[in-house]
This record gives C-alpha cells, structure tokens and sequence, in this order.
C-alpha cells in the first residue's frame, strides 16, 4: 500500500517541484512585471495542475501520466510566453485553465456518451458545417483563410475543431458505416478515402495547407492498419504525391515557404522573406546546450515568436537540452498514445487512439520541423506550449479522447 502511494505522489510532487522552480526563474530573471497579482495568478495555476492530477488519479483508471507530461509542456509553454509579453502570458494562463476545465467536461461526457461510433453522418455533417462558417466568416492569415475575429480581440481557428472530429468520422466508418454498405458496391474501399479528400479540397479553398498535411496524415496512418484493400492505400499516396504538385504550384506562399526552406541565406531574404526561419536559426545556434537563461534572450527578434516560432525561444533561453527535452515529452506522449490503442479492447476507441497519437506527433514533426529548417514552415502551432485558445482547448478535448482509451470500456457495451 505505501509502494503505491509512493509511486502515484512522486511524479505529482516533482511536476511541483519542476513547476515551482521555472517560476522562480522567470520571476528572478523578468522582474519588472511582477505584482502580488500575478505571482497569485502562477502559483494558482500551478496548485490547478497539481489537484487536477491528483483528482484524476482518483476518478480515472486509466494512464495518469498523459496529463502529468501535458502539465509539463504547457507550464513550459505558459512561463515563455509571459517572458516574450505579459499580457500574452497572462492570456495564455486564462486558456489554460479554460483547457483544463474543457479537459475534465469532455472527459466525463465521452465517459457517459454511449454508441458514439454509429454517428458516421453527423461527424461528416458537423466538419462540413465548420468549413462552411469559415468560408462565410473567416478572415485570411498568413495565407490562410482559417480564422473566425468576435469582435477585435477574440479568434476562433474552426480547423482546430475539425481535426478531431476528422478522427472520429474515421473511427466511427471503420467500425460501423463501412460494413452497413452492400458487399456488391466495388468502390467501397475508396468512399471513405473520397470524403476526406473532400474535405481536403475544401482545405484547398481555404489555402490551409498545413492543416490538410495533418488530415492525410491521421488518414493515412489508420488506413495502412484498417484497410484490407491494399491498393486503395497506393491510390492514396499517388494522390497524395499529386496534391503536393498541385499546392505548390497553385499557391504563391507555398513557393514562397519552399524557396526559403531551399535557400534563405540571400541577403534579400535574410531582411526580407526568409528572416523568421534565419532569425530562428541563429537563437537556437546562440542558445547552446545549456541556453542564455530565462530573460536574456532576444526573442522579439523572431517574429510569431509566441505561436507558431516558440520552440527556437526555448532554445534560446534554455538551451537544446530543454528542446530536446521536448521533443522527448511529445514522443513519450505518442508512445503512450500508441500503447493504449494497443491495449483497448473496442476497435471504435483503438482507432481514436491511433488517431490522436497520429494528431500529436505529426503537428509537432511540422512545428519543429519547419524552424529548424529540417521541411518547409507549415504555420502550425505546438500543441499544449503555443499561444493560442483554439490550439489550447483542442489538445485538450484530445487529450480527454486518449485519456477515455486508456480505460477499460466493458460497460459501454454491456
């Protein structure tokens, strides 16, 4: 009994411990913000995070570790965005705990919602209808018409939402829909395939490439293990390989990222189109093994550099190790995530699993990928560490989708 209490306290008490010690970094090396308000703000996030760990242990019977990397991450996250701008940390705070909280209702909801996996058409239905709004009311950019303004402060990024709804159209064809087709319709293997390359086109119009990459890729993934028809899985990588060829030569900012990605050490680039990967590069170069310290760095230099270009800022700051240390977190949460699909009896649950696991690791490949300069930028943000509200509440709902797989679901079947 105390070696269980033992094991369930410790990773809890060192996240404290981690959480407490960044703080008083930034604290010692930013201190000319800092008030009685928001040293209460920090330290009430971060007591948030460490008695929703402990209630999840208590409520939860599946992997307490999801949340206790994701604490990790977004307090990470939460601490750089305070020391690039304030009022953007303290925003950042707010969608935190906003996350948490739609953590925790998603949670119980997917806990208590039986049959989920016949709603084939609705999940269809609600991905068209947030495509639709955000062609009627999005706003263009970074090239992307992706963005939803209420009024002149709040945006809503609806793709965001469509991710995740993506997962479970899949899941739910897989293990409903596709056997409710007749036998005799011989282009069944291909009608999932031509709904999310529907979607994709509609993706297409939007000019969101950087979501649609993601879209092919949870596809993709669940495909090659649930398809039995093999060369649909060829068709799809030949009309993958055609897509690419079709957005680079249809979109100017696509050649442009390309371009840069190619060569961005011209000297009209260096000032000019290719500065935020150049300017990257060179914070991640400064920043060492051990990084400048919380503080001393120049990340105002980096443009984006609180959402899509956050990743070179820690570098910076706190050195590759940190990155690296990252870079293993994600990993770890992906195996984790690949682990309980293995583990989950229900196929519905095993695919939104996969789905999830896909989501994370590729978001994260294209982030980091593109400003160190490994592929072309893409615009997409770290998930759980980027500023952003629309970011923070979908990996969260994501998150609440493993934590839910990681369970055992008998009695949803019973």
């Amino acid at each position: 009994m105390l070696d269980l209490v033992l094991r369930t306290r410790r990773p809890r008490d060192l996240l404290l411990m981690f959480e407490l010690l960044v703080v008083f970094l930034l604290f010692l090396f930013n201190n000319k913000h800092i008030d009685k308000y928001i040293i209460m703000l920090f330290l009430g996030i971060i007591l948030i995070i460490y008695i929703s760990n402990f209630i999840l242990g208590k409520v939860s019977t599946g992997d307490n570790y999801l949340f206790l990397i994701v604490s990790m991450l977004m307090t990470i996250g939460i601490v750089t965005i305070y020391r690039i701008n304030p009022d953007s940390g303290i925003r950042q705070l707010v969608w935190a705990l906003i996350g948490i909280t739609v953590f925790y209702i998603s949670y119980f909801a997917l806990r208590a919602l039986r049959k989920l996996e016949k709603l084939t058409l609705i999940y269809l239905g609600i991905s068209i209808f947030l495509f639709l709004i955000t062609a009627v009311f999005g706003t263009e950019k970074g090239g992307a018409k992706n963005w939803i303004y209420i009024g002149s402060t709040v945006s809503i990024q609806p793709t965001e939402i469509t991710k995740l709804v993506l997962i479970f159209l899949i899941a739910s064809y897989y293990t409903t829909f596709q056997y409710r087709i007749d036998d005799k319709f011989k282009l069944k293997p291909y009608l999932l395939m031509g709904i999310v390359y529907f979607l994709i086109g509609l993706l297409f119009l939007q000019k969101d490439l950087g979501t649609a990459v993601i879209f092919l890729a949870i596809f993709t993934g669940i495909q090659f293990i649930y398809e039995k028809e093999r060369k649909a899985i060829l068709a799809n990588i030949i009309l993958m390989v055609v897509g690419a060829f079709l957005g680079y030569f249809l979109f100017g900012h696509v050649r442009s990222r390309v371009t840069i990605w190619l060569n961005p050490w011209t000297e009209d680039r260096i000032y000019g189109t290719g500065s935020q990967l150049v300017q990257s590069l060179f914070a991640i170069a400064e920043g060492g093994f051990f990084g400048t310290g919380i503080g001393l760095g120049y990340p105002k230099l980096i443009p984006v550099s609180e959402s899509d270009f956050i990743f070179p800022v820690i570098c910076e700051e706190m050195g590759i190790f940190t990155g690296i240390g990252i870079i293993m977190l994600f990993m770890l949460l992906t195996y984790r995530g690949i682990k309980i699909a293995m583990n989950q009896e229900y196929k519905f649950y095993r695919i939104l699993a996969i789905g999830v696991s896909i989501l994370f690791a590729i978001q994260t490949f294209l982030n980091i990928g593109g400003v160190v300069k490994l592929i072309p930028m893409t615009g997409l943000t770290l998930p759980f560490i980027s500023a952003g509200g629309s970011s923070m509440i979908s990996s969260f709902i994501a998150l609440a989708v493993l934590q839910v797989a990681s369970e055992d679901l008998s009695y949803k079947y019973e």
